[in-house]
C-alpha cells in the first residue's frame, strides 16, 4: 500500500455574484460588507459582518446597486453609501468578461 498516495485537491471557496448569479472563486469577486458603521467595500475578505459578492465589472455594480445588493445585505443602502459604492464601481472595467468567453 506504500504506492497508493492520493494527491489532497486544494478546496477554493465559490461565491455568487449578487447582481449576474454567476459563480465563481471568491477571490475573483469583491465583497461588501455592512458593518455596525454602515456598508463599506473589504478589499481583503474579512471584516466581520454580513457580507455580499459583485464581480469587478461596472455592469454588475449597477445592477447590484438597483436592488440585489441591499436585498442580499438585508439592509437599505443610504445616499452617501451608494455614492460612495457608485465612485468605487466607476473605477472599474465597463467591459463583460465572464470565464466562460475564455
Amino acid at each position: 500500500m506504500k504506492g497508493n498516495k492520493k494527491t489532497r485537491v486544494k478546496h477554493i471557496p465559490m461565491r455568487t455574484c449578487v447582481a449576474c448569479r454567476d459563480v465563481l472563486p471568491k477571490r475573483s469577486l469583491i465583497r461588501v460588507v455592512k458593518t455596525t458603521e454602515g456598508i463599506v467595500i473589504d478589499p481583503h475578505g474579512k471584516l466581520a459582518g454580513r457580507g455580499a459578492y459583485l464581480h469587478d465589472q461596472a455592469a454588475c455594480w449597477q445592477k447590484g446597486l438597483q436592488g440585489s445588493l441591499s436585498q442580499a445585505l438585508k439592509t437599505v443602502i443610504t445616499k452617501e453609501e451608494e455614492e460612495e459604492l457608485r465612485k468605487y464601481a466607476a473605477t472599474l472595467s465597463s467591459e463583460m468578461i465572464s470565464e466562460k468567453d475564455t
